[in-house]
């Protein structure tokens, strides 16, 4: 990777670092806040699910916005914007109103991911596409580590200490951006494909990226819960947290990889298997807490594998010209799990405690091997041509990183073969004519299908 490209994406990959960190770390405040204040659990999954209903709204309309102002314009916008709704949760604890401010700042942090990404695919040709891709997976997960961290920081402040540290980090994460002395890219408009089209063409790719909506959401959402009713404080909150996050940063590429050697369907089915098993063990194991650590660890792994494979399996199925379509569609359904993910748990945990998290994480593992299963015996995997890519479900325009360079590549050459078969006859039919090789011309021409003149 050339100094110039580098320095081009460390500008948008450092912003998007230090809003990572607030944003991680926010996502199990909220929950650990509600949950001091007396709200019930149903009441905590519904604040935690508006977050992901604005990242749904954002990945239909945010597009819009930055392809009229630009990318530097946009990102100002929305990092002040979820500035703003930070504070404002740190003003008043009310959960109705933190329900809105959730779903305002789900949609602005949607735009941040639209910039962030849409920058760093114009930045270079599909050669170092896949470096830069891996950096900014590197500085999204690396983040979240950070922000967990942060809880056991902010355990001695008062109530409002922790949302101004958020704000100030959407704040000055506007500074690499808005010091740039270059005019930023812009990006075309794209339109998803229809979900119930996609289901025909993938129902594997589909359940797999709906199911990664449901168990991420909770895993953000309501596994910090689950930890602080179980004992741990703050600290020690943030730290197995942390691990989970970072089991998913270490072991998404190994897994991707393995998915490219293998039937995606049966790597799919793998990782539905072992997130089961992870989940019963969770239950049955006793009190270590080294232990459970090293089962969260394994957890993150395979929960934030599953929806890159999946949409790698679904690039497989892919439709000639369809890919990027494909992939945006595939986006708005993982939202839409992670939406719909909170408020389901919750009344399982209510009703039969805690360990109702683990429970329906099991369950859902379970029908999800079940689905695969079924749908491998109904049709068996093709020959793969979409290599594993670290897809990360952030924005439509994401979904671009899953045309690899290999897909490219073979485009061009089939073009060039079109345009070679095309000039070829135009060769034949310019030979003049003369009474050694008339007749030859005119059998040229013939075959070619040029008129005879």
């Amino acid at each position: 990777m050339s100094r110039q490209l580098l320095s081009m994406a460390l500008a948008p990959l450092l912003g998007l670092f230090i809003l990572g960190i607030g944003n991680g770390f926010l996502a199990s405040l909220i929950t650990l806040r509600l949950d001091a204040a007396g709200e019930s659990v149903t009441t905590i999954g519904w604040v935690s699910a508006a977050y992901y209903i604005g990242l749904a709204v954002g990945a239909l309309f945010n597009d819009r916005l930055l392809l009229r102002i630009g990318h530097i314009r946009a990102y100002a916008c929305f990092a002040s914007l979820v500035a703003v709704t930070v504070l404002l949760q740190g003003l008043w604890l009310n959960a109705g109103l933190w329900f809105t401010l959730r779903l305002i700042g789900g949609w602005a942090t949607l735009g941040v991911y639209l910039v962030i990404e849409s920058w760093l695919l114009t930045a270079a040709d599909t050669r170092v596409r896949g470096r830069l891709l891996a950096l900014y997976m590197i500085s999204l997960y690396g983040a979240g580590v950070v922000g967990q961290l942060l809880l056991g920081v902010a355990d001695g402040a008062g109530p409002n200490q922790p949302f101004m540290i958020v704000a100030m980090l959407a704040s000055l994460s506007v500074l690499p951006l808005g010091m740039i002395p270059r005019v930023s890219p812009l990006i075309e408009q794209a339109e998803p494909l229809s979900p119930w089209r996609l289901i025909t063409v993938t129902p594997t790719g589909v359940m797999g990226c709906f199911g990664s909506g449901l168990v991420v959401s909770a895993i953000y959402s309501l596994l910090p819960l689950y930890l602080q009713r179980d004992g741990f404080d703050v600290q020690r909150i943030g730290e197995m947290m942390a691990v989970v996050i970072l089991g998913g940063m270490l072991l998404q590429y190994p897994i991707g990889r393995w998915s490219d050697r293998h039937d995606r369907q049966i790597v799919l089915i793998l990782i539905g298997g072992v997130m089961t098993a992870l989940c019963v063990g969770v239950m049955l194991m006793p009190d270590l807490p080294g232990l459970l650590a090293a089962v969260l660890f394994l957890l993150g792994g395979g929960v934030f594998a599953l929806y890159p494979v999946a949409v790698s399996h679904a690039a497989d199925r892919a439709p000639a010209g369809a890919l990027v379509r494909m992939s945006q569609g595939l986006l708005l359904i993982n939202a839409l799990g992670a939406t719909l993910s909170p408020p389901l748990i919750t009344p399982l945990m209510t009703h039969v405690g805690d360990a109702g998290l683990f429970m329906a994480l099991a369950g859902l593992g379970a029908m999800l091997v079940a689905f695969f299963i079924w749908r491998r015996s109904r049709r068996p995997a093709p020959v793969p041509v979409a290599p594993f890519t670290s897809n990360p479900p952030q924005s439509v325009v994401g979904a671009e990183l899953s045309v690899t360079e290999a897909l490219v590549q073979g485009a061009i050459e089939h073009e060039q073969q079109e345009d070679l078969s095309q000039v070829v006859p135009e060769v034949e039919t310019a030979v003049p004519e003369s009474p050694e090789n008339g007749g030859a011309a005119r059998v040229d021409s013939e075959e070619a299908g040029a008129p005879v003149r």
